[in-house]
């Protein structure tokens, strides 16, 4: 192993427990925070501004003392890279305020395949059966614990499809810009965030009262309220930092499938904390896509371990064509080279 090559800070187990730790409690702290029985802050687009401030801060601290470093990425990059990611959120704001809640979900889960063939077209990447296989299986199981009614609108579907295909190339950049500029992901994250506070801050308080019909102007910021999005904020730093380590370590498509753990916990966290429903039907989705994860995991460490297989034996050939040549060359037997070899 090269010495100078630097240990990550986080192993990957880590950053996938990060993102999931995060992320359920992320959507556990904006429950209470957003619903009607906790402080009807209902201001999702400009919340998430507030998020990417404190990311801003954070990694602009990070950067003053040293903790990362800073690397050029071309501000045109990151420009529409942050377009992207804002209409992705809006997008998504936009798919449920005029989508069913079911027709919403079946969205989310189009991101998937969307993601499948963005990453094949773009950066030829080649899925096996069981890859395949496992994807559908992980999608089915999380659909049939999450979707119930379903009712398109014309609207909502324009909604939905913008907000699917952005986060879709979102998460692929993400990946592609890391390995590109040989960046980190706390250091591109620090990059994007001040570009997405400034124009979600700009644009969420508009955003907002279109889709609930309240101005962020005149809500009552009681200190439970504060509390609660200060805890929110904190809880979107670690989120979105590994969000990016794990992309950028595994691939947009992983991400997607394993993420939907996420999903499985906060539904059983809603029947546990929040008295939500939990039928029969939710349980055997959540099993099902438990396995289908389970799949999806093994299925990739079969390719790896094909590929590598497959690599050494295109070593080992390229080895066995170099020792033929130079006996033909010297007008040495073969068997006399291998000899000379093992006793050397």
């Amino acid at each position: 192993m090269d010495a100078g090559k630097k240990k990550p800070m986080v192993s990957d187990a880590g950053a996938w427990a990060m993102n999931v730790v995060s992320a359920v409690g992320l959507i556990m702290a904006n429950k209470q925070l957003m619903s009607d029985s906790g402080y009807a802050f209902s201001f999702a687009t400009t919340l998430t501004g507030f998020h990417f401030i404190v990311t801003a801060l954070v990694g602009w601290i990070s950067n003053v003392t040293g903790l990362s470093t800073s690397k050029h990425v071309p501000l045109w990059e990151l420009l529409w890279f942050s377009i992207v990611a804002n209409m992705s959120i809006t997008g998504m704001n936009l798919s449920l305020m005029l989508n069913s809640v079911g027709f919403y979900q079946i969205s989310k889960l189009s991101i998937i395949p969307v993601v499948c063939f963005m990453e094949f077209f773009l950066h030829s990447t080649h899925y096996s059966s069981r890859v395949i296989v496992a994807v559908t299986v992980v999608a089915l199981g999380v659909g049939i614990c999450t979707v119930t009614d379903v009712e398109i609108k014309v609207k909502g579907l324009v909604c939905a499809c913008v907000a699917v295909f952005c986060t879709s190339l979102q998460q692929i950049t993400i990946g592609s810009f890391q390995k590109k500029y040989d960046i980190g992901s706390f250091e591109l994250l620090s990059k994007t965030a001040p570009i997405q506070a400034l124009s979600l801050l700009l644009s969420g308080p508009f955003a907002d009262y279109y889709l609930n019909g309240h101005s962020i102007f005149k809500y009552h910021y009681s200190v439970g309220a504060l509390l609660f999005i200060l805890v929110s904020c904190i809880l979107a730093v670690f989120c979105n930092t590994s969000q990016y380590l794990c992309i950028g370590r595994f691939s947009a498509t992983s991400f997607q499938v394993l993420g939907h753990m996420k999903t499985v916990c906060v539904l059983i966290l809603g029947w546990l904390l929040f008295d939500s429903a939990l039928t029969l039907k939710n349980i055997l989705g959540m099993l099902l896509a438990v396995l289908g994860m389970l799949f999806y995991s093994w299925a990739v460490e079969h390719e790896k371990k094909v590929k590598l297989a497959s690599d050494f034996g295109i070593e080992n050939t390229s080895e066995e064509e170099d020792t033929i040549l130079l006996g033909k060359k010297s007008g040495i037997d073969k068997d006399d080279i291998e000899l000379a070899r093992s006793e050397s």
